[in-house]
């Protein structure tokens, strides 16, 4: 199965498209279309965030590029081996992701970060699309409840059967997947104490860890 991602011009959630358009009023260099998966098909992990950020990745065009989670996201998953390269916080930047590919539960950028369920739910064809072009997939990380319940949603189990904790490790029996949660690397959470930089490298540590055994 070959993945399509959403037309530029997707006109899906109505919310998204009028906050789009003001976007691109008040930052007519930005991307402000739906964000680009990043890495390869082939990938075994698949990352899945919550959406883009108006000054991230709805800017750059790239997963948490230019924002703070992948300030948070991206130096560990090279700590692990999962990427190399220089971080510089722009698409072209020369950065690789290895054997990961990183998206979102919602593609548009949402007004104060955050998202309805009925933008999740018309988001959700792409995350099944792309999950189910991923031949080598084992491992789904999940950052944060929303990202959690999308997956969970889309791949049709039930949500009260795996309840979202952070470093939570749920098998989806139907598809021979791993779900492993974390809690968002966002702003927010960083500042908050809810989540520390020890603590989501230890979540990649496990990532890696589960990779290797389920080899």
């Amino acid at each position: 199965m070959s993945f399509c991602p959403p037309d530029k011009n997707c006109a899906k959630c109505l919310r998204l498209v009028d906050f789009r358009q003001q976007n691109k009023e008040k930052f007519p260099h930005y991307h402000n279309a739906p964000v680009e998966s990043f890495g390869d098909l082939n990938a075994q992990v698949l990352v899945v965030g919550l959406a883009p950020g108006l000054n991230g990745a709805n800017q750059t065009n790239r997963p948490f590029t230019n924002d703070y989670a992948g300030d948070v996201l991206y130096p560990a998953l090279k700590n692990f081996g999962f990427a190399k390269g220089e971080y510089k916080k722009i698409k072209n930047d020369g950065f690789e992701l290895i054997n990961v590919r990183i998206s979102n539960a919602v593609r548009c950028v949402p007004p104060q970060n955050k998202v309805t369920s009925e933008e999740t739910s018309n988001c959700g064809k792409f995350l099944l699309d792309e999950i189910k072009s991923m031949p080598n997939l084992k491992i789904i990380l999940s950052l944060g409840a929303i990202s959690h319940s999308a997956v969970l949603k889309v791949l049709g189990y039930r949500l009260n059967e795996f309840k979202f904790v952070h470093n939570a490790r749920h098998c989806l029996y139907n598809h021979n997947i791993i779900l492993l949660d974390s809690y968002h690397t966002s702003r927010y959470n960083i500042n908050t104490g809810v989540l520390t930089y020890d603590m989501f490298n230890k979540i990649v540590e496990t990532l890696k860890y589960l990779l290797e055994k389920n080899d």
